[in-house]
């Protein structure tokens, strides 16, 4: 025992070569530590690669292909985010734990769970959120290996992703929320709205306390350099139209001397009217950028799955025009090509439409002239000679409604989407339009709505019920739910209508108001007069800025209304039209987008 004793007590001091027993060990371990140490991490980096991630064919004959069609794998930059990029945290710890979940997929793999394509589409949507869950939980930190939202620089992106990356960090929205399916399929069409609703739901926790100065000061800059650019637009325009105001004076002068001055123009006018030859020198000229809706009613403008600013539009505060204002030209390009909202594109119809739109008012009435270039004519295939309206080249229609910019104008919504609140998924060229089937079914409303060209613009308060969502494959709309006469009238005593006026340029001009229905009207008391020059249509419209008439509105010191304008082109009708978002005018109102000076 004492032997054995003695040993242990002097093992310490036992050597090898030279070198101490307990030295020796402890540098065995050290290199044995490095070598598994290094060896784990090149594993586990050989697992990153995107070699490794599609060398098994259920995800290069899948994902992969799609991933190779993104800017993700091919871009100007030549800068490839590979698959652990997006799936696999840098750091070394929420690493480790992401490859023990990814242990899980070896089994599916001896499983067979996804080995064929028709597999594979039969779990997509269920893998897609889960990979949506676990960024929305981590603040989509794999996104942020590459991008942060607080080094953008907003002078480098569309108006409104920068508008939408601001509103996200305050209010707490991740990259997630707004970027699926960037690299592969979107199947965010397939999830129901109320679960979209609570997967996209933001989170006061991610908000920014502060938001950073530089991304402000980019803000700042691009906007400021916008305006000045909108400014200089606006200044060449007023210089060339001094010469063109001349020589409209001496034409105007030159035909009012004449007695058949209206019937030998290309003026057409519901009154006689003289305000052709007012002086438009001194007056502010605002552009405004009409362009072509499609299909985008406003059950889809208020659904998440249609329409991506359905949350900041209903529970944000934001207007269409917050971000839509600066990028109308794209949008009308990319639905009038038919890639979104128009199952019947137009061959060579024109996406937009700039308009130069001046207003001013006397004390007694309104003035306001549009102008803009006429285009080319573009046949329309499904209509006999290629014109929805032969009898009139050009109409101009402009809509008012009353707007306490608070969201409790008897319109509902319409001080945030304007002339929207009107276009509904079921009217005439709409997806839900109903058949005759319907018309049958619900004669009584059919009959009351006078339905000889079907349904045309209505408003949400004359209805008892819209559906918006179109949950459980229902009919999106309300046409037929079409509240009883007491209401109606009502509503229309207290405001609840939009009031338009209409240039129809080869027929009387027209003033009528949307509750019900559209109702044309001819009231007198206003003037709508216009001509094609050259290739330049020019409208004026004149109307009392006092009307007592139930439908009209009238038009007062210190108080916004919600303007907008259609503009019917090349023969056409219906939906098939150019429209401007909403804009508030006023009188003499500096708050005003459009002012209307005295």
């Amino acid at each position: 025992m004492s032997k054995i004793a003695t040993f242990v007590r002097n093992w310490q001091n036992w050597k090898i070569w030279g070198v101490p027993l307990i030295g020796m060990g402890a540098a065995t371990i050290f290199v044995l530590g490095i070598l598994f140490w290094g060896g784990f991490n090149t594993a586990m980096e050989a697992t990153n690669t995107l070699g490794f991630c599609v060398s098994c064919h259920e995800m290069e004959t899948t994902v992969f292909q799609e991933y190779k069609q993104t800017i993700h794998y091919q871009n100007r930059t030549g800068v490839r985010a590979v698959c652990s990029d997006c799936h696999v945290p840098k750091s070394w710890v929420h690493k480790f734990i992401r490859k023990i979940k990814a242990s899980r997929e070896l089994y599916h793999k001896a499983m067979g769970s996804i080995n064929t394509p028709e597999k594979f589409e039969a779990k997509r949507l269920k893998l897609a959120k889960k990979v949506w869950h676990e960024m929305k939980s981590n603040d989509s930190r794999e996104c942020r290996n590459c991008h942060t939202i607080e080094s953008m620089s907003p002078e480098f992106q569309r108006p409104r992703a920068r508008k939408q990356h601001l509103s996200a960090m305050k209010v707490g929205q991740t990259c997630i929320d707004c970027h699926k399916g960037i690299a592969h399929k979107n199947v965010r069409s397939l999830v129901s709205e109320e679960e979209l609703e609570l997967i996209e739901k933001p989170d006061a926790a991610l908000a920014l306390v502060s938001i950073s100065q530089p991304f402000l000061d980019s803000m700042k800059r691009v906007e400021e350099k916008e305006a000045a650019e909108e400014r200089k637009k606006l200044e060449e325009y007023a210089a060339a139209e001094v010469e063109v105001e001349e020589r409209v004076k001496a034409e105007v002068a030159a035909l009012l001397a004449k007695q058949d001055a209206v019937a030998n123009s290309n003026t057409r006018s519901n009154s006689n009217d003289t305000t052709v030859s007012r002086d438009w020198s001194g007056v502010a000229t605002s552009n405004i950028t009409l362009f072509y809706p499609g299909q985008a009613s406003f059950e889809w403008v208020q659904t998440g799955k249609d329409h991506g600013g359905a949350r900041a539009f209903l529970k944000g505060g934001d207007r269409c025009a917050t971000c839509h204002l600066k990028e109308v030209k794209d949008m009308g390009a990319k639905i009038v090509s038919g890639e979104k909202l128009e199952p019947t594109p137009i061959e060579g119809k024109r996406g937009s439409i700039d308009v130069k739109m001046q207003a001013t008012h006397d004390n007694e009435n309104m003035y306001l002239r549009f102008r803009w270039k006429n285009g080319k004519h573009t046949p329309v295939p499904f209509v006999d000679g290629g014109k929805m309206d032969p009898a009139n080249q050009v109409k101009l229609t402009v809509m008012i409604a009353e707007n306490n910019k608070d969201d409790t104008a008897e319109v509902e919504l319409v001080n945030k989407a304007g002339c929207w609140v009107t276009c509904h998924h079921d009217s005439r060229y709409m997806p839900h339009k109903p058949t005759a089937e319907d018309m049958a079914k619900y004669a009584a409303a059919a009959d009351r709505l006078e339905l000889e060209d079907g349904i045309t613009k209505y408003i949400k308060s004359s209805r008892t019920k819209i559906e918006v969502k179109g949950r459980r494959g229902k009919i999106r709309g309300g046409w037929e739910k079409l509240k009883d006469e007491a209401e109606l009238k009502s509503l229309l005593n207290k405001g609840s209508f939009l009031d338009f006026y209409r240039y129809n340029s080869g027929e009387d001009a027209q003033n009528g108001h949307v509750a019900s229905s559209r109702k044309m009207e001819d009231k007198g008391k206003f003037s709508a007069t216009g001509k094609l020059e050259g290739n330049t249509w020019t409208v004026t419209i004149v109307r009392p800025l006092n009307m007592e008439q139930p439908g009209d509105i009238s038009i007062e010191p210190g108080k916004l209304y919600t303007f907008g304008i259609a503009i019917h082109d090349d023969y056409t009708d219906a939906r098939f039209h150019h429209v401007s978002l909403e804009y508030y005018l006023g009188m003499d109102n500096e708050e005003a987008e459009i002012n209307v000076a005295k």
